[in-house]
């Protein structure tokens, strides 16, 4: 029997918190996305993974999918604006410039995203889009 999509995604969630690496959770979540591809969330993790995992290209459909859904979501738009900048493109100051409005109306997101960022750069300290994007956002 296959798992509901709602159970893949907590436990590939709690996986990814517990410090599983994130080419072990990419299926899982591809997975969960493949079978709801209108799963915001999902696709931001997805998103996400293939940041850590140096696929600028698929992060960017992923985060771009992301928003399309869920516009207001400022988890994707860092994961648009990082892929973005990763691929040298241009459009992403319009990214951040959301991000910095929501982080400055609520703390709860503020603290998510700065959770965010921090994980990425314990992940991978030498992610030089991301410490752009935290210096933006939090300097």
């Amino acid at each position: 029997m296959t798992q509901s999509i709602e159970t893949l995604f907590d436990e590939s969630l709690e996986k990814y918190q517990a410090g599983e690496p994130a080419e072990n959770l990419l299926p899982s979540f591809k997975e969960i996305c493949d079978r709801d591809p209108k799963n915001s969330a999902a696709l931001t993790c997805l998103s996400w993974l293939y940041l850590l995992l140096d696929q600028p290209k698929k992060a960017l459909k992923a985060a771009e999918r992301s928003v399309r859904i869920e516009p207001r979501d400022p988890q994707s738009r860092v994961n648009l604006a990082l892929a973005m900048l990763e691929l040298q493109e241009k459009g992403v100051r319009r990214h951040i410039e959301m991000v910095q409005q929501a982080i400055d109306f609520d703390d709860k997101i503020k603290n998510m995203i700065k959770e965010s960022i921090d994980d990425g750069l314990k992940r991978k300290p030498d992610w030089k889009s991301l410490q752009k994007v935290n210096q933006w956002l939090f300097s």
